[in-house]
């Protein structure tokens, strides 16, 4: 078996001269959108599709850093703000309109716990998913295997090492769930200021139109 169908297996594998030439390609891509001006949105939005695949309105604020990029799968409305790192090496699925904050990272890699084993040079990848309409708060860190349910929000410099449900507020280090979001907190846009009457009325014509 070679090193890179173990390393899709959520086997224990060897990063050997084939898996650092599927880095090449992420790493061209990272350079050029890490690189780009700034100011031209458009040709950030074209870097980040061909570096993510199917990407439906995704952006990134660069600086941006992955291992792959293919391994990356975003549904609709992604936004990574600035310097998010996503260590690709499973598969890092996420759903629609989610939001990352600054300095947001997701592992899927890691190595042996014993120094021995960690020493061999094998390491492995295990998959994390994000749900749809999830806000992660900056400074949070998602390790591997993790699976964040649909309707979340991660409060900012959380250490997420456990499966998030659906629904849920969650924070700290390590991140637990504080509450449930309601939809008491929906007319609300901060802590305990609610959203102005101009304002309400466009978040509710704009739940109509997500109804309909």
């Amino acid at each position: 078996m070679t090193n890179k169908e173990r390393r899709d297996m959520e086997m224990a594998y060897i990063s050997d001269e084939s898996i650092f030439e599927e880095q090449k390609r992420a790493r061209r891509l990272t350079q050029a959108l890490n690189t780009a001006d700034r100011s031209d949105f458009d040709a950030i939005g074209k870097i980040v599709k061909e570096l993510l695949g199917k990407a439906e309105g995704a952006f990134i604020n660069p600086p941006f850093y992955c291992d792959y990029g293919f391994n990356i799968e975003v549904g609709k409305n992604f936004f990574a703000n600035y310097n998010c790192t996503i260590i690709d090496v499973a598969k890092v699925s996420i759903g629609d309109n989610c939001q990352m904050a600054p300095n947001v990272a997701i592992y899927t890699a890691g190595h042996p716990l014993h120094p021995v084993s960690r020493n061999s040079l094998y390491e492995y990848g295990v998959g994390v998913s994000i749900g749809d309409n999830v806000w992660i708060g900056g400074n949070t860190v998602i390790l591997p295997g993790v699976h964040i349910g649909n309707n979340v929000v991660i409060g900012a410099g959380s250490v997420v090492t456990k499966d998030i449900p659906d629904w849920s507020l969650a924070a700290g280090n390590p991140c637990r769930v504080i509450r449930q979001i309601t939809q008491e907190d929906k007319p609300y846009y901060y802590k305990d200021r609610k959203f102005d009457e101009e304002a309400w009325a466009a978040v509710e014509e704009f739940s109509r139109k997500q109804e309909e």
